[in-house]
């Protein structure tokens, strides 16, 4: 089961109503800028996660100012599109606020801040990375070689997926899928699900055919497009 920490009682509670019913994701993003993108993304895993459990979710965007500008960039980096909406409706609802930042009654995840790089704007894609490897309580300081630590890491798993799936299928193994799953549903880890794959990409009993499986599998929650240089030269 689905659980986050709901910020207003430090205690975990499920993120979805006992009878699958759908769940309200309400983004209070607090404006343009590196850390409403990650209030945003983490949104976006939520959503994730909760259609992988099987749970409808009808995500929301309420509060943030220039929401043309702040879709645009949230767009760049993968996030699904999130529509206008104002707070209440049916099903339960989970607010995604930035920390320390106030949102109406009901569960709520909060969102740590991130310092951004003193440098020009980040490739979407390793930024997408470099956020999610740090868990959404913590904070975030964006640095050159944080980005191109992301980037050179996600170059060579797509590189890697794209080998992978040269080779025969075979499943992804009960206890890997287990241990991902595990970590999604435990608070949106998005960092122990990273260290999963860090795993399954060095273990030298795991055949190819079942890494590529992980690897596409994990990317339904991730979203960093692992499967996308399918078919180019390896």
């Amino acid at each position: 089961m689905l659980r986050i920490i709901d910020a207003r009682t430090a205690e975990p509670v499920p993120a979805a109503p006992a009878r699958r019913g759908p769940t309200r994701v309400e983004v209070h993003a607090p404006g343009h800028d590196t850390t409403g993108l990650r209030v945003l993304l983490v949104a976006d895993l939520l959503v994730r996660a909760l259609e992988l459990d099987g749970t409808p979710a009808w995500p929301l965007l309420t509060g943030a100012e220039d929401r043309a500008r702040l879709r645009e960039d949230a767009a760049a980096l993968g996030i699904r599109p999130f529509e206008d909406g104002r707070v209440g409706g049916a099903g339960q609802a989970v607010h995604v606020v930035c920390e320390g930042g106030a949102a109406p009654d009901g569960a709520t995840v909060a969102v740590a801040p991130v310092t951004p790089a003193e440098q020009g704007p980040a490739d979407p894609d390793a930024l997408r990375l470099a956020l999610l490897e740090r868990h959404h309580h913590a904070r975030v300081e964006l640095g050159a070689t944080a980005l191109d630590e992301a980037r050179d890491t996600l170059a060579r798993w797509r590189r890697a997926v794209a080998a992978w799936a040269r080779q025969p299928s075979r499943p992804v193994p009960g206890e890997v899928r287990d241990r991902l799953r595990a970590a999604w549903e435990d608070d949106l880890d998005a960092p122990g699900v990273l260290r999963v794959l860090r795993d399954v990409e060095t273990d030298p009993g795991l055949p190819d055919g079942a890494r590529f499986e992980t690897y596409a599998y994990a990317d339904r929650f991730l979203g960093l497009e692992l499967t996308r240089d399918l078919g180019s030269p390896v």
